[in-house]
């Protein structure tokens, strides 16, 4: 029986992992990289253990001290939770012959798929030797991991080798490992994956069927189960596939294999993943089911029941980012202040109130899951608690979120991983609440006037200035002998947490938090504007700054001062939070300055390069 388990991963998997532990009375191991020394699963973990360095490749891919500290803390069992060393066969030989229980498959199993051209292979599927024009689209993938590392559309000749480069080098800076293959792009395709969980008697489980297909850059924004609207052929076919790849290497554990599904119904097989998946709690809604307790038990070396238990309802997944969809995804950072969902859905988070995002990791802050009867409840119920929930700090993807859920074509379930790419635009307008402004500057005035210091009263009308959503909006309000008064609207009550605006008879609450000159009135976030400005440097034209705090990991080959240039050509490239960002050219003309460098660390606004335009 395990007694002490090592989770060989943080933030939020490692809180799962922990809390199925405290239930079942097995004692923690985090271990932690340097920015992590005070995060929530270093924290709560009965002892934590220094992964010198901060980098992924310095601490959470160096398998070797992790064993290392597996066995100083005492644990006998190591879970690899997913990414970084999840599916690494050479982990979890290291971690066998280290004397510990290994909470996954067989290293042999997770060798088979790890690399996705031998598990297609092995499958009888080849991936394509060669492309032609009539091969197109096609994609570009990297044989180890995923999550859209490594990956890259070509629909065009020309640019295949391009796109075989930039993935090469994603893939050997993500896994350690450059191989690369190609293979048809199934356009308008659904995700569709099926959950597996073997034992060591020979039991295989099909925990019925997800859909993943939202999704940007590759990685998966929304999942569901169980996929609707399938037709029982085809959920037939998948699940026996799926049980047929597990018993073809001897599967024991968790584990995921994924399809592509065209628009004529037939599904092509893309990757095993051998390990726990991100999405796996709405298949635990469906099923009533702890997977990673399942897992545990399967690692003891307990048997499966003969079948696993019916399926009830429908549940749908939410990963809610700390990035910007209107800017191409940028990530963000800062503190996130205040993370609260409403009762009734599912919180999974790496986080906890005061924490910082940082840039070494993947810009998830939390999953957020809905189970309700129907798939039409568990939507409304998902989409009505993110839009409800508080959340103070970076930008976030919530407002797509909660637009997506209700979008007419993901609602009638018309669903294709292209989505983002035809309804981004419309589902990412700014649309601050018009009140929000007003309400952030009286409760302002209340809390200048409560608290002491500068009282911003008088009989005339006092002004104030905030941006939103890159615009700016300028309020007036007047202190009266009844209290605060403003145009067109009746102050009903205005405190500094709390203001209730009457407008068109129609009373309104505005809850309002402040963080130095930033404020959030309900789900709006607001930049508070000093009075007067200070004169700020301006920028030449064609200056090019980095949109994001990151590393720049390329250079465009030759790019020099005095090199000519287009707009929009690709100069160079920052990796920020897991995943890489392509700068490019602000205008046609000639590159004047060049300040980046492969390996500079960059924060948001640093000027990279200059193009004078022609």
């Amino acid at each position: 029986m395990i007694s002490t388990l090592l989770v060989a991963n943080r933030g939020e998997i490692a809180r799962r992992v922990f809390r199925t532990c405290r239930a079942a009375g097995i004692r923690t191991v985090a271990v932690h990289a340097d920015p992590d020394a005070g995060a929530p699963h270093t924290r709560e973990a009965d002892a934590a253990v220094r992964l010198p360095g901060a980098t992924p490749a310095e601490t959470y891919l160096r398998g070797d001290l992790i064993v290392r500290a597996a066995l100083a803390a005492g644990a006998d069992a190591v879970h690899p939770g997913y990414g970084f060393l999840s599916e690494n066969a050479g982990f979890a030989r290291a971690v066998r012959e280290a004397g510990l229980v290994w909470v996954g498959p067989p290293p042999e199993a997770i060798e088979a798929m790890a690399s996705k051209t031998r598990a297609k292979r092995l499958l009888g599927i080849a991936p394509l030797d060669q492309v032609t024009a009539a091969d197109l689209p096609v994609l570009v993938k990297a044989a180890a991991g995923g999550g859209g590392r490594g990956m890259r559309v070509v629909r065009r000749v020309e640019e295949l080798d391009d796109a075989l480069e930039a993935a090469r080098a994603e893939a050997a800076s993500a896994f350690g490992d450059g191989e690369v293959f190609v293979e048809p792009y199934v356009e308008g395709g659904r995700h569709v994956e099926v959950q597996i969980l073997a034992d060591g008697h020979g039991t295989v489980w099909t925990l019925g069927t997800r859909d993943c297909s939202l999704q940007r850059r590759h990685q998966k924004v929304i999942e569901e189960a169980p996929a609707p609207g399938l037709g029982a052929g085809l959920d037939a076919h998948i699940r026996e596939f799926a049980v047929r790849a597990a018993r073809a290497v001897s599967y024991v554990g968790a584990g995921t294999v994924e399809f592509l599904v065209d628009g004529d119904g037939r599904a092509h097989f893309l990757e095993m993943n051998t390990r726990l998946q991100v999405e796996h709690p709405v298949t635990e809604a469906v099923f009533g089911v702890d997977l990673v307790a399942l897992q545990l038990r399967v690692a003891e070396g307990a048997a499966l029941e003969s079948a696993p238990p019916p399926a009830r309802g429908h549940a749908i997944e939410a990963r809610l980012y700390a990035e910007d969809p209107a800017r191409d995804w940028a990530p963000q950072t800062g503190t996130l202040h205040r993370l609260a969902v409403p009762d009734g859905v599912r919180l999974d988070s790496g986080y906890d109130d005061g924490d910082t995002v940082g840039v070494h990791y993947d810009p998830m802050l939390a999953k957020v899951i809905a189970h309700a009867p129907t798939r039409a409840e568990a939507l409304r119920k998902l989409a009505g608690a993110l839009e409800a929930a508080t959340i103070h700090g970076p930008v976030t993807n919530r407002d797509l979120l909660v637009r997506s859920l209700r979008h007419e074509e993901f609602a009638a379930a018309r669903l294709d991983t292209g989505f983002y790419d035809r309804h981004l635009t419309a589902l990412t307008p700014p649309a601050p609440d018009p009140w929000a402004p007003l309400a952030a500057a009286l409760a302002d005035a209340c809390g200048r006037s409560r608290f002491g210091g500068w009282r911003n009263v008088g009989p005339g009308t006092q002004t104030r200035r905030y941006a939103v959503a890159g615009q700016e909006h300028e309020v007036r309000y007047r202190h009266t002998r009844a209290g605060l008064a403003a145009d067109g609207v009746l102050v009903v009550h205005a405190d500094p947490a709390l203001v209730v605006l009457e407008v068109d008879s129609v009373r309104r609450r505005f809850a309002v938090a402040r963080y130095g000159d930033r404020v959030h009135v309900n789900g709006t976030a607001l930049t508070a504007l000093p009075r007067f400005p200070d004169p700020v440097a301006e920028l030449a034209p064609g200056s090019l700054v980095a949109p994001m705090p990151g590393t720049v990991v390329r250079v465009a080959p030759g790019l020099a001062p005095g090199a000519e240039v287009k707009a929009g050509e690709p100069l160079l490239w920052l990796e920020a939070m897991k995943m890489e960002h392509r700068v490019t050219a602000p205008v046609t003309g000639t590159l004047t300055a060049l300040e980046a460098a492969v390996g500079r660390q960059v924060t948001e606004g640093t000027l990279l390069a200059v193009v004078s335009p022609t």
